[in-house]
């Protein structure tokens, strides 16, 4: 088990980082702090994708192009993981920032970021 987390370190990351943004979003009242547990949840998922494309053999290289004869006996890692993890973080981005302006949006409208008093002063309405 040790051996196998020594070699697969960043997968268990990747889980830790996981539950974490999991626990965040589901146990906590404050929107802010559910926010942040989504983020915490992209950034694992951005973290397994780059753990996925790494490759960790004698005589892997980057993606570029060769000089030898014989490209298509080269280990090199994927590039399209990477390019999907740019991708990605750009809509989180915008994610988090939709995110704020509507919490934002809601603290002036109610006064508050709980989510139960949110609940309570939707009922009352």
């Amino acid at each position: 088990m040790i051996e196998f987390l020594s070699n697969y370190y960043l997968y268990a990351l990747v889980f830790a980082v996981l539950g974490i943004g999991i626990y965040m979003v589901i146990a906590s009242e404050n929107l802010v702090k559910k926010l942040i547990g989504v983020n915490l949840f992209q950034t694992a998922i951005f973290l397994l994708f780059v753990a996925m494309a790494y490759i960790d053999v004698e005589g892997a290289s980057a993606p570029v192009v060769p000089a030898e004869k014989n490209p298509g006996e080269l280990l090199v890692a994927s590039p399209l993981p990477h390019v999907i993890v740019l991708t990605a973080i750009v809509v989180g981005i915008a994610l988090t920032a939709v995110g704020l302006a509507l919490i934002i949006r809601i603290y002036a409208e109610y006064g508050t970021l709980r989510e139960d008093t949110l609940r309570e002063v939707r009922a009352d309405e």
